[in-house]
């Protein structure tokens, strides 16, 4: 059975039974403490906690999913992926534990032909919570499952809760038994290897408290409402219904390892090293595909971080097969074939994936070929110093700095004939990791605990008029201090406060919050931040300047006239400016992030190139004759599918509802999904002023622009700029170019001739200075003080001319000069005199020593410093010294 064919039966089995078909949410979630989706019940968790009312009693998904706290175990298990597929059924107060038994196990047994996934009832086992009894009675009752069938375990395998305070509850398993080919018998207790978990049906019921660990934690009663939580693994039930040996096999997932195996020449099942690579290789290539479909770009932190991971790791995988060269143009052409039928989305925006996907190889191939050479010298320093172990912090410092995969260090230095101290490595990295930690647990104790927001919520969604009013009337919903309920503030507190209507804009797709205030009988609130903790639900951030606010008071919000003028104009310039990107360079430059205030733009886009200043240029008229144009801007508020059907574009990382707002400027020359401020004719926005474009990834470029009164600005201080250049070089504005670059031509050649006359004079010096060589044992000495200099390579350079000037005596120049107010000492010794022992290195060391500082080089030419000016003659006695002995 296909994996498309068991999803569909899952979810039509469940719309039969009174369940709202919900879509896939983005493997981006809008959860503050999560980068990523990372089970099926993140998207419900609002209406699990009740912090925002269910819009339905009962709901069925196929929900997209990345984790990756596993990933070093991807390819040696037969479960563990990083994009996975987990069906879910919801009930949210409505059926409860025997409801949930009953579906489960009908649509698990059902027969093929009646619809169900025709499982063998003797193959299934099932845990359940060690103390609850009801659900092992109804396991009994319904699947009429023997009781040493039905296994008991405790809070770590089988109770669910977030981590948090709240929710909670036991949950039951259901187990496949895979037969004595993989395991020991007695069940999931014993061998959860051979019995494979496929389903987890989690009975919410409980409201926890006091949460410190998996297991310890502080049930504080029963919830208001109790609920439903299941989960399917798509892929484990393909791995079994497709009788192969894993998931890396099933047909979403083995046609990039088929791939793979032609690309490298290996087969597989013919080494067990190898085919943990193919099966990384086939795992990596998926799980970088969905997420890339999704808007996730690689990068140096956060999301992009993990599929720069992930994308790299794949890179990585395939030279350990022997594959050096690129790749990513096959593997990724053969996840999307097999994945297009259940994501279409991944054909209709391959265009755009691929672009990204093979600018990140090559960047990563061209830091191979250089984590190579660093290494390379790395080896030859070890074997030099006599040693067999490369130092830990040396394969951590390419791993961590240069991306270089230790797995490559290993096998490269094992060919150079040496080890590498993996002890050390791995302690650096336990460290990062550690901290790593610390840093994610810390970000996520900023955070407020949102179900302080439900009784807010279940008031109802807060009602922004902002899009045709500046100014409007409210009551304060609620006052929070230090993220606690609280019934006032006064005058210097700084407090959120939750009212029922506002007309203040709280920040989201890409839009800064607006700035204004917040009035009412004898107070005023100064509004530093307006933000959406919970979906429905605006927060004002305010610091009470006058008086004190009360719960249940009216209120008036005021928005800040000039302001939000200025991030309409920002805004609808984002939307040209983007435009004008995909008119130019095509429907691959598709905006990837953006960001607006007042005055300000900052648009990302998918791109590998710097665009020329032609290029730019041109973006920038485009933009500026569409406001020259004054073109409508309409906002219509459509039904999602009819809005893309319109053509509107969809931007990666936001969330959509149901019903969207479409901004149209020119009709369908700029038609976006936007819930953001607009102006209402295109010349309402003044100017575009494109002051920087850069790369931010290997595909991700960054247009910056001032928009405005802004955007005029600049222009004028360029002119008063030109304006004083102009007058100062006494010529016109149309003769600048060639004037500076007539006065840059001179200084070169003023500098040329400079430099040529302190050359004479340092070669003038030499005579004089070898001729107060010293012999000093077996060895001619010259120790002398040049005095100020302008470089330590004009030392350098007269070290070396007296040294010649020496011939082939055994000599030693050892000389210092002041540059920059600091001692600079060069030593320069002859063939000769290193014969006999004598070595720059530690000589220039011992100098520097005297002047306060550090030193060394090559045992023929070698340098060093310090912070000491006065100690110049010592330094050099320190040489006479050390050569007369």
């Amino acid at each position: 059975m296909q994996t498309a064919e068991i999803s569909r039966r899952y979810i039509d089995y469940f719309a039969e039974r009174g369940h709202t078909v919900v879509p896939s949410a983005s493997l981006v979630t809008d959860d503050p403490t999560l980068l990523f989706t990372v089970a099926g019940m993140v998207p419900f968790v609002p209406y699990l906690t009740g912090v925002v009312p269910a819009p339905f009693p009962r709901a069925v998904d196929v929900q997209k999913c990345i984790r990756t706290n596993d990933i070093e175990e991807v390819g040696k298990t037969a479960r563990h992926g990083t994009f996975f597929q987990m069906l879910g059924n919801w009930s949210f107060g409505d059926y409860f534990k025997e409801g949930a038994i009953e579906y489960a196990w009908e649509l698990l047994t059902k027969s093929e032909a009646d619809g169900g996934l025709g499982f063998a009832e003797r193959d299934l086992w099932v845990t359940v919570y060690e103390t609850d009894d009801e659900a092992a009675a109804l396991w009994q009752k319904i699947a009429g499952l023997p009781a040493d069938r039905i296994q008991r375990m405790g809070k770590s395998d089988n109770y669910w809760h977030t981590g948090q305070p709240g929710p909670g509850g036991p949950c039951s398993e259901i187990y496949f038994d895979r037969g004595p080919k993989y395991g020991q018998e007695g069940g999931p207790a014993v061998d959860d290897n051979r019995f494979t978990e496929i389903w987890n049906l989690v009975f919410m019921q409980e409201l926890i408290n006091n949460v410190t660990s998996k297991v310890d934690f502080d049930v504080v009663g029963p919830l208001p409402k109790k609920n439903i939580d299941t989960g399917m693994g798509l892929e484990r039930v393909a791995f079994i219904k497709q009788g192969v040996e894993n998931m890396y096999e099933t047909d979403q997932v083995r046609p990039v390892l088929d791939r793979a195996s032609e690309l490298s020449g290996r087969r597989y099942g013919a080494d067990h090293g190898d085919d943990v690579r193919m099966r990384i290789i086939a795992d990596h290539i998926r799980s970088s595909l969905m997420l890339m479909s999704d808007g996730v770009t690689p990068s140096n932190e956060g999301r992009g971080y993990i599929l720069r991971r992930l994308l790299r790791r794949s890179i990585r995988a395939m030279r350990l097969l022997g594959v050096e060269g690129p790749t990513f143009t096959d593997l990724f052409a053969a996840s999307r074939d097999a994945m297009k039928s259940a994501y279409p989305e991944v054909e209709h925006d391959y265009s755009r994936i691929s672009q990204l996907a093979l600018g990140e190889e090559e960047t990563f191939l061209r830091t191979l070929a250089g984590g190579t050479t660093i290494l390379d010298l790395a080896v030859s320093k070890t074997k030099e110093s006599g040693k067999s172990e490369l130092a830990g912090d040396t394969a951590f410092l390419l791993h961590d700095t240069y991306g270089f995969p230790i797995e490559l260090t290993l096998e490269m230095a094992e060919e150079a004939g040496i080890a590498v101290d993996r002890g050390a490595f791995d302690t650096l990295m336990s460290e990062q990791r550690a901290r790593a930690k610390a840093d994610a647990k810390s970000k996520k104790k900023v955070l407020a605990d949102l179900s302080v927001y439900g009784e807010y919520r279940a008031k109802g969604e807060t009602v922004f008029t902002g899009y045709t009013d500046l100014q409007t009337d409210s009551s304060v919903l609620g006052i929070l201090v230090d993220g606690v309920p609280a019934q006032k503030a006064v005058a210097g507190q700084t407090a959120e406060v939750i009212l029922a209507e506002t007309s203040l804009y709280a920040e989201s797709g890409g839009q800064a919050p607006d700035q204004g205030k917040i009035v009412g009988d004898g107070y005023e609130l100064e509004v530093l931040d307006v933000q959406k903790p919970v979906k429905g639900l605006i927060s004002h951030t305010v610091k009470v300047t006058r008086g004190e606010v009360g719960v249940g008071v009216p209120a008036t919000t005021l928005v800040d006239e000039d302001y939000r003028r200025g991030a309409t104009q920002a805004h609808s310039g984002t939307h040209i400016v983007h435009a004008a990107l995909r008119e130019v360079l095509g429907p691959n430059a598709h905006q990837s992030g953006s960001f607006n205030k007042a005055g300000y733009l900052r648009l990302d886009y998918g791109w590998n190139q710097a665009l020329s200043p032609e290029t730019r240029s041109e973006i920038e008229e485009i933009s500026n004759n569409a406001i020259r144009q004054n073109l409508e801007v309409v906002t219509r508020e459509l039904p999602l599918d009819e809005a893309k059907a319109l053509g509107a574009m969809a931007l990666f990382g936001e969330k959509y509802g149901d019903v969207v707002r479409v901004v149209d400027i020119g009709g369908p020359w700029s038609r976006e999904l936007c819930a953001g401020t607009h102006v209402s004719t295109s010349a309402e926005i003044g100017m575009i002023n494109i002051v920087g474009e850069s790369s931010v990834g290997a595909s991700n470029r960054r247009v910056e622009s001032l928009v405005g009164i802004e955007a005029f600005r600049q222009f004028a201080a360029e002119r008063a700029l030109v304006q004083e250049l102009t007058q100062n070089l006494k010529t016109r504005p149309d003769q600048l170019v060639d004037r500076i670059g007539e006065l840059v031509q001179n200084l070169k050649t003023a500098e040329k001739k400079i430099a040529s006359y302190e050359q004479k004079a340092l070669s003038d010096r030499v005579p004089a200075l070898a001729a107060k060589a010293v012999r000093s044992g077996d060895v001619l000495v010259v120790a002398e003080s040049v005095g100020p200099l302008g470089s330590g390579d004009e030392l350098r350079s007269l070290a070396t001319s007296v040294r010649g000037q020496l011939g082939d005596a055994a000599s030693v120049v050892a000389l210092a000069a002041e540059v920059g107010g600091k001692p600079i000492a060069i030593v320069a010794t002859s063939a000769a005199a290193r014969d006999t022992g004598a070595n720059a290195g530690a000589l220039a060391k011992r100098m520097a020593g005297v002047l306060g500082g550090g030193g060394g080089g090559k045992p023929d030419l070698a340098q060093g410093g310090g912070n000491d000016v006065a100690a110049i003659p010592a330094a050099l006695e320190a040489v006479r010294a050390e050569l007369g002995h």
